[in-house]
């Protein structure tokens, strides 16, 4: 949560999905997840991954866009004046469903402290909609590991017809490029947005729905098995030859009552695509694993900010870190360290920021709005 701080065609496995699928699954990573000793424990404390944290320049811009265009609510505000910065964070409410709560007190706090679902976390900069200010780093740059967020849709050209009446630029139309039918915007920020079709099925009313945050990553043998001790499960995966696709999901998203290792790819897509909250898409660029000096951008590095993190709620935020500690892979913060007692910061395999946050939360040190 609180992390301060080209035109050109990226066609490299695993941006915009230029190669045909093929169905072989990553052996080492099969072995790995199929053998319990491999596998690290659960983290205590129901994890549930609650957030993915993108810096913004300017919320008059990024708002509406994501509110109005994308059809997301503000369920809640942290302003922190006292460090120059102000968090927003947004969701995809059902349709028909309505928000009382005003974002930024603390009923509205509350509430987002404890959702099941997962949240876009918008961090402003206080003075950075200013014309001197340069910018964030939205990734796609060569060793970058944030690649997008998606949204689905029933219809992809349509929507993307309705993005561009709202004014709405593109990395990529869906007529464009070897893979027809799905599509990336960009947003204010320059961050790119792919639009997703969903099934046939009329399950989800919304015109559009939040659905996944795609982080590129070395060696998915040592990924998937930390997000799966974060209580997420592959929902799907894909070998497209010289990349594969991994798509997680919060167990709070899925369908108990489902195998999820036993579907056929066509019951897999047709599962991811229905869900409603988002994945986690984790892709690997096959090789990386094997090269002892490979190392993608976490999106915090000085010049390349942008992405900053993801976050998980969970009962008992020591508990948690006692487990993850034992992983090997450290802390940006530990519970304890720096002036807000009680949250952490700990780093996965690749060197992303993941924040563990009480679920329930803690005195932010926000300066709340009060109602009479």
């Amino acid at each position: 949560m609180i992390l301060l701080l080209q035109e050109k065609w990226i066609c490299d496995k695993g941006n915009l999905y230029a190669n045909q699928f093929v169905v072989n699954i990553d052996t080492k990573l099969q072995a790995t997840t199929n053998d319990s000793s491999n596998s690290n424990e659960m983290v205590p404390g129901r994890p549930t991954w609650q957030q993915t944290m993108l810096r913004i320049s300017d919320p008059k811009k990024s708002i509406p866009f994501y509110t109005t265009v994308l059809g997301m609510t503000v369920i809640d505000t942290l302003d922190f004046p006292q460090w120059n910065f102000k968090l927003f964070f947004l969701t995809t409410l059902p349709e028909g469903e309505t928000y009382d709560l005003t974002p930024g007190t603390q009923e509205a706090h509350d509430h987002m402290w404890s959702i099941e679902g997962t949240a876009l976390e918008l961090t402003y900069n206080y003075g950075t909609e200013e014309e001197s200010f340069k910018g964030y780093h939205p990734g796609n740059e060569e060793k970058d590991g944030f690649g997008h967020i998606a949204f689905n849709t029933d219809d992809v050209y349509a929507a993307c017809d309705k993005l561009e009446a709202a004014g709405v630029s593109f990395k990529k139309k869906p007529d464009e490029g070897r893979m027809k039918g799905l599509a990336f915007a960009y947003d204010p920020d320059g961050y790119w947005v792919e639009i997703v079709k969903r099934t046939e099925s009329k399950k989800i009313k919304n015109y559009f729905n939040f659905s996944q945050t795609m982080l590129r990553v070395k060696d998915p043998s040592k990924t998937i098995p930390f997000y799966e001790a974060m209580g997420m499960i592959v929902v799907r995966k894909k070998n497209y030859g010289d990349f594969s696709n991994y798509f997680l999901a919060s167990s709070s998203n899925v369908d108990e009552s489902t195998d999820y290792s036993s579907l056929s790819e066509n019951e897999a897509k047709e599962k991811l695509s229905m869900m409603f909250g988002p994945v986690l898409e984790l892709t690997h660029n096959h090789g990386t694993e094997n090269d002892d000096d490979f190392k993608h951008y976490n999106g915090n590095e000085e010049g390349r900010q942008g992405f900053g993190h993801t976050g998980f709620l969970v009962d008992d935020v020591y508990a948690a870190c006692d487990s993850i500690r034992k992983m090997g892979y450290g802390f940006k913060k530990e519970p304890d360290g720096g002036s807000m007692k009680g949250l952490a910061f700990a780093y996965d395999p690749d060197g992303y920021a993941v924040e563990i946050i009480k679920r329930g939360g803690i005195d932010f040190g926000d300066e709340k709005i009060t109602i009479e």
